[in-house]
């Protein structure tokens, strides 16, 4: 350990990495029929991935550091690749010839949703010795990003109330590495479990009011529902965790001992949405910068909505999100 959280400086981003194939379509098919793909597009996705992608993006001189498990196949290539023009080290990026690396074929709807069909791959095998919590602690690293949960295979089994990624969360804070943890919007039998496993090691959870609802058992009616998605961090919060970050298209909620601040995102036209995909994962991403320097929640909320406004402009996950720069102006 190189000494106190303040002396720190950078952000490591474990768990999944995928290769997005997106593919935008001119309508949903009924069963059994053909529609046409309007445009395709690869890039590198999950959870670490879009976070330290949108970190490099908003090119603030952080250092990065890369964290999982990739296959020995081209996908590998393209998320070392997208690693490496980050700026990010490699040597934290494991690999293996026992599965592919994972990889998503997006369906894109513009202007409607988009519907993924996951191939876990690699990201199943994932292990709590892949993850090199001490080494990225001893090179510095002052907040550690673990995502998503639900979608880490073997890091997510709960046996007698703990996951292996609730003792990786561990490991990282007793290192002396602020911690945080993002969901993913699955429908597991075990989600609210792996969920309670790991928020008393949990500094910030980022998840969408879907998956609070989810995780807690409490009805949300909707994005807009801000007594539901409250009461829902409240639960969590009483669980152990720091803080909870809830994002839903129509607002930002950040609950922690201090109370609840709420920030509403400016709103993006529909003509200008190409595609949601990895969007709250740069609201995660603009959070985490603030969080890193020191910000209160109602500026990481507002820099979070910005990033998410500028994913949504681009057909991947990051393509979109500019510099720190132009995401701060007149704000």
């Amino acid at each position: 350990m190189t000494g106190p959280v303040s002396e720190r400086r950078g952000i490591a981003c474990a768990g999944n990495w995928i290769v997005d194939i997106v593919h935008t379509i001119e309508a949903w098919p009924a069963k059994s029929d053909l529609v046409r793909i309007l445009d395709e597009v690869e890039g590198t996705g999950g959870g670490a991935a879009n976070v330290m992608l949108s970190l490099a993006a908003f090119r603030a001189g952080l250092p990065l550091w890369a964290i999982g498990l990739v296959g020995m196949d081209r996908h590998a290539a393209t998320v070392r690749w997208a690693v490496k023009g980050a700026g990010a080290g490699l040597d934290h990026l494991a690999e293996t010839d026992r599965a592919p690396t994972a990889h998503t074929h997006v369906m894109n709807l513009p202007g409607d949703s988009r519907t993924f069909f996951y191939h876990p791959g690699t990201n199943d095998l994932l292990d709590e010795g892949d993850i090199a919590v001490e080494a990225v602690a001893a090179e510095g690293a002052r907040v550690f990003y673990l995502g998503y949960l639900n979608l880490l295979g073997r890091l997510d089994a709960v046996v007698e109330g703990s996951t292996g990624a609730a003792r990786v969360l561990a490991r990282a804070r007793a290192a002396g590495m602020v911690t945080v943890a993002d969901l993913v919007s699955t429908d597991r039998a075990e989600f609210r479990a792996a969920v309670e496993a790991a928020l008393p090691h949990l500094d910030v959870l980022f998840l969408n009011e879907g998956e609070a609802a989810r995780a807690t058992g409490l009805a949300i009616a909707g994005a807009d529902d801000l007594a539901g998605i409250t009461a829902a961090a409240a639960q969590l919060r009483a669980g152990g965790a720091g803080a909870v970050v809830v994002h839903t298209p129509a607002l930002g909620l950040w609950l922690d001992a201090r109370g609840a601040v709420v920030v509403r995102p400016e709103p993006v036209p529909a003509s200008d949405v190409v595609s949601p995909v990895g969007a709250g994962d740069a609201f995660a991403a603009g959070c985490l910068y603030g969080l890193h320097e020191g910000w209160g929640p109602e500026a990481c909320l507002r820099l979070g909505h910005r990033a998410a406004a500028a994913s949504l402009r681009g057909a991947t996950a990051t393509g979109a999100i500019p510099t720190l720069t132009v995401l701060m102006a007149d704000q």
